[in-house]
């Protein structure tokens, strides 16, 4: 039997969404051990000048607890 977790993160990127997930779930893996699902929850674009400035997304990461 495994017991997971759940934890809410927030990523951005001038580049894109998937670029924000990417460094997301990269930068997840560095703290959290186990990680084994991202469900993105929330995408959000911060504009300036009429343009997109900044991707942000919001992650639930879910990560199995050590024995």
């Amino acid at each position: 039997m495994s017991i997971a977790k759940v934890t809410e993160i927030s990523s951005t990127s001038t580049q894109s969404f998937e670029h924000a997930i990417e460094e997301g779930i990269a930068r997840a893996g560095k703290t959290l051990r186990n990680v084994k699902s991202v469900w993105v929850k929330e995408l959000h674009v911060r504009v300036e000048n009429n343009r997109p400035a900044e991707y942000q997304v919001n992650m639930m990461v879910t990560f199995v607890l050590d024995e």
